[in-house]
């Protein structure tokens, strides 16, 4: 008997909570959507383009050479001396060993790449996350998702999606 009331309230504060739930008002907005809307978005990924393309070049003629020393060592293998095999193993995995440094450099997680990404995308990020916010506040969002990236949603009602909002308030016109 001890038990009915135990089980009493924890019935009230599920219901309670599941009220407390049903007036929280929930939104969603897409960054990528945002950022292809925001014409200085467009010449900052031509930008990262052109460094990236850049490195790219520099990446492919580094390949054209490691290659040609490859055929060059397989084609005279047999004439050289054992010294000169060993040297000349030594230059190819120089040629490798610069070229996956270059690589990590400029691509890797903490490269020059994503590090000019950062710092050209901050600027535009922060003005969307204060849009976000002043939206939210304006309309009374308890939640706002961003549905980009590892963030998820498996369902949303679009009349919470708060896209064409937050670019009216980055005075953004769309059609």
């Amino acid at each position: 008997m001890r038990k009915l009331p135990l089980y009493i309230a924890v019935f009230v504060i599920l219901c309670t909570s599941s009220v407390i739930a049903q007036n929280q008002k929930i939104g969603f907005f897409e960054s990528d959507f945002i950022l292809s809307n925001i014409p200085e978005y467009a010449g900052i990924e031509q930008r990262l383009q052109l460094l990236s393309d850049t490195w790219q070049q520099e990446i492919e003629e580094m390949e054209a050479e490691i290659t040609a020393l490859e055929e060059d060592y397989q084609a005279k293998e047999i004439l050289y001396t054992e010294e000169i095999r060993a040297e000349k193993k030594r230059e190819i995995e120089q040629k490798k060993s610069a070229r996956d440094a270059f690589l990590n450099e400029k691509f890797g997680p903490e490269g020059d790449y994503f590090k000019s990404q950062d710092e050209l995308l901050e600027p535009i990020m922060r003005q969307i996350f204060t849009a976000v916010s002043e939206v939210a506040r304006k309309q009374g969002f308890d939640f706002v998702f961003d549905r980009t990236g590892d963030i998820y949603m498996v369902y949303a009602r679009n009349e919470w999606n708060l896209n064409e909002s937050i670019l009216i308030e980055l005075g953004i016109d769309i059609e």
